[in-house]
């Protein structure tokens, strides 16, 4: 059994497909089926039921995928402290983001690692918190940046932020020129735009609507929160944003942000699997964008 088997299996049980396994695996598809057969004719079990339309995991196959994820964390944790024990002279970082988010906070804080750690390699992956958190459970990210609530039960998170919730209306909407913060129950006629499904503040502005007691009316949705922003400028309609968010400059399409009563707000958080090794560069990573975060509020 060699450990690069481990590493097949693992990406076959998360794509459920020998052709995308193999895309992510810089492999051909052939030589990855060959490599399985091999593996489960020396194990003398069947890891995976292939049909023609999917492939799931056998009862085996879901014990060896979780063994082999968890020698394959140890590993790379070794590594890690012995690149630790070289006092963080080299390693490399893989840091999940949403991405708005993390085009946000992101700039602040990277050039202020690097300054300390040049020669720690930052790897970024962006992605929907949806996603992003299977790739923070699979170990293909050390951190990632995300915001409550966490959908995968085997996270765990260090708290960054507490961000408030502001209402985005179009210039000429009757609320533009409220003095006073606005109630969410007051939008229940309003049009909304929203996140696509599978990013987390389209829940939160569900959640919110809810807890006010009707289910908001969306009208356009985007996976992109400056588009959210420009389509309410336009007057398409309103929308819940981060604060962080609301203060970028959108030229001369912008809304109007409006405080909303309660002054709800979001978590954000760094997450990462419960048990995996944090190497010191990641810790330091954290250290660094809890001060920036100060500095940026």
């Amino acid at each position: 059994m060699e450990l690069r088997q481990l590493q097949y299996a693992i990406q076959i049980a998360i794509e459920r497909n020998f052709s995308r396994a193999a895309e992510k695996l810089h492999i051909a598809q052939p030589s990855l089926s060959q490599q399985l057969s091999k593996l489960e004719k020396e194990l003398g079990v069947l890891l995976f039921q292939r049909s023609t339309n999917s492939v799931e995991l056998t009862h085996a196959g879901s014990l060896f995928v979780e063994k082999s994820q968890k020698i394959l964390d140890m590993i790379e944790g070794l590594k890690k402290e012995m690149e630790d024990i070289s006092q963080m002279k080299k390693g490399r970082l893989v840091i999940g983001s949403m991405p708005i988010t993390g085009s946000t906070i992101l700039p602040y804080v990277v050039p202020v690692f690097q300054a300390a750690y040049p020669d720690i390699e930052i790897s970024l992956v962006e992605e929907t918190s949806s996603n992003l958190e299977t790739l923070t459970v699979n170990g293909q990210t050390d951190i990632s940046l995300l915001s409550l609530p966490l959908r995968e039960e085997s996270l765990v998170y260090e708290t960054l932020l507490d961000e408030e919730i502001i209402l985005a209306v179009p210039p000429l909407h009757p609320l533009a020129s409220s003095k006073e913060p606005i109630r969410i129950s007051q939008l229940e006629k309003e049009a909304f735009i929203a996140l696509k499904k599978g990013q987390g503040f389209r829940k939160l502005t569900l959640d919110l609507c809810q807890e006010a007691g009707f289910t908001p009316n969306i009208v356009f949705e985007s996976s992109n929160m400056e588009t959210v922003q420009s389509l309410v400028a336009a007057g398409m309609g309103i929308a819940f944003v981060p604060y962080l968010i609301s203060k970028r400059s959108l030229h001369e399409l912008s809304p109007v942000n409006v405080i909303l009563d309660g002054r709800p707000t979001r978590k954000l958080v760094i997450a990462y699997r419960k048990g995996r090794y944090i190497s010191k560069a990641a810790e330091a990573f954290i250290s660094t964008m809890k001060e920036v975060m100060q500095t940026i509020r």
